[in-house]
């Protein structure tokens, strides 16, 4: 997963910790990096839900530590393939993107035949979470 950084080099995505108000570890969050300048960013795909989470946190929170791929379904996903490779490659996400898309739709069936709305959100949110990677990158 790479994307051009605006120094003109390739930025890579790497699965980073965000510390926010020097109090809160955030764990997993996916980030892009340039090696020739140092810059890093949030991947788009997340950062809404990287914001709602600190939003939730507050101005001042307490000490405290998250897994980001807890609370986003795209960062679940690369946690899970870089735990199989420790790499972040196209070819094999896409393979388990597939696999994780087609995972939820059969849950969502599920879902829907029992009538609970409850998990069909949680679902469709998921759902959401992975094509908003696609929208916003």
């Amino acid at each position: 997963m790479q994307k051009r950084c605006s120094c003109g080099e390739l930025m890579t995505m790497k699965l980073r910790t965000v510390v926010y108000s020097g109090k809160v570890e955030i764990d997993n969050v996916p980030i892009f990096s340039c090696s020739a300048c140092n810059r890093s960013e949030v991947s788009p795909g997340v950062k809404p839900d990287l914001t709602g989470l600190i939003g939730q946190l507050g101005s001042k929170p307490d000490k405290q530590s998250f897994l980001f791929n807890e609370w986003n379904e795209w960062a679940d996903l690369l946690v899970e393939v870089y735990a199989k490779d420790k790499r972040l490659q196209s070819q094999m996400l896409e393979e388990h993107l597939d696999a994780r898309i087609n995972k939820l739709l059969d849950l969502l069936i599920v879902a829907k035949s029992l009538g609970d709305e409850a998990w069909m959100n949680e679902i469709q949110k998921r759902l959401s979470q992975i094509s908003r990677r696609f929208i916003l990158t």
